[in-house]
């Protein structure tokens, strides 16, 4: 087929991180971008030289575009996954998959019933630091892998809808677990979780949410390994993001940002060090290729290939709706102070609601 045409909902941070990630996606071409926000939406436009909708629906009735990339806030993920599926346009999700399991399973049949993919955006599956931990392990450097663990740390969100539970639908264990969860589950190649154990706190950000800014969480999954997930929006100093993977052979360790960065003293300060940084005083690490040490271009080529081969994504849906049924049961077992297990059903609106009524 031709290159994909791409549509892109949403016009703030994570949009702007597609689109240049789509530039080094030579099949795809950027078609159009959809957003409520017309100021924002408008310059968005501008810049990336393409059409501009203030309704989603109207950009997916556009026969040039086949697939949708979301980056819409997590309460509006399962309407556009609808819309899509009834306007038969592949869909990228932008992590977290939605606000609950029923949302899931209708984003699933609906995308199934109509013929299109359903993938689920999460990069650190693409980040090429990640990407050759995990060949270790397939190679069996490591041997048996028996613990992964990842955590991903910065001082809180880009947006004011984040710190908002009925929109956002969870704090840091949301927002970032899902990250650590699909990255353990993916090292150890998808087995089922059999039970978890959550810890969530807010020390920090009181003032501004209801939902926690620090959580622990540890996954015991069939066959005897563990993970160990830990996230925070109380953490200073930028983004933090690593991982370490033992096995009975080996270990492998991966920092992610600041392994691939200048170490940097300004007395002055300069324009940009890292995502989430408030400061450049003083000792920085400057990242550099900070959209492709994320995996971002390699997460869309793959998926692009996907849609002109009609061939299975490496996280689908399916991988989606596993994350969040993990992550409903942990702060299930945050509220209840133990031991959570797994397959685990709640009837939970968001999956914050338990540990915000414990």
């Amino acid at each position: 087929m031709s290159k994909v045409g791409v549509g892109i909902i949403g016009s703030q941070f994570v949009a702007k991180i597609h689109a240049e990630a789509l530039k080094e996606v030579p099949e795809a071409e950027l078609i159009a971008v959809a957003s409520p926000t017309e100021e924002n939406v408008r310059s968005f436009a501008a810049k990336h030289d393409v059409d501009w909708f203030l309704d989603y629906e109207e950009l997916m009735m556009m026969d040039e575009i086949d697939l949708v990339i979301l980056c819409l806030p997590n309460h509006l993920h399962c309407s556009a996954t609808l819309a899509a599926a009834r306007a038969e346009k592949h869909v990228i999700c932008e992590k977290p998959f939605c606000m609950n399991l029923r949302e899931a399973d209708l984003m699933i049949s609906a995308c199934d019933e109509a013929g299109v993919k359903l993938m689920y955006a999460e990069e650190l599956c693409f980040a090429p630091k990640y990407v050759r931990a995990k060949q270790l392990v397939d190679e069996g450097a490591l041997g048996d892998v028996y613990l992964v663990k990842q955590s991903e740390k910065h001082f809180g969100p880009h947006t004011p809808w984040f710190w908002d539970a009925e929109k956002s639908g969870g704090g840091a264990l949301f927002d970032l677990g899902c990250h650590g969860i699909e990255f353990a589950r993916w090292i150890l190649n998808r087995p089922k979780a059999k039970a978890v154990k959550a810890h969530c706190e807010t020390f920090v950000h009181s003032d501004k949410t209801r939902c926690e800014d620090h959580s622990i969480l540890m996954i015991e999954f069939e066959g005897g390994p563990l993970a160990l997930i830990e996230d925070s929006w109380a953490r200073l100093g930028g983004m933090d993001d690593r991982a370490e993977i033992y096995g009975d052979r080996g270990v492998t360790y991966a920092d992610l940002l600041h392994g691939n960065a200048l170490e940097t003293y300004s007395e002055v300060g300069y324009g940009y060090a890292v995502e989430k940084a408030s400061s450049t005083r003083g000792w920085t690490f400057t990242i550099f290729e900070e959209i492709w040490n994320y995996g971002f271009p390699q997460e869309l080529q793959h998926f692009v290939d996907c849609v002109r081969s009609d061939k299975r994504p490496l996280v689908t849906g399916e991988d989606g709706k596993s994350v969040l049924e993990i992550i409903c049961a942990a702060y299930e077992s945050a509220a209840r102070g133990t031991r959570v297990e797994l397959p685990y059903h709640t009837e939970a609106r968001i999956p914050i609601e338990p540990w915000l009524r414990r």
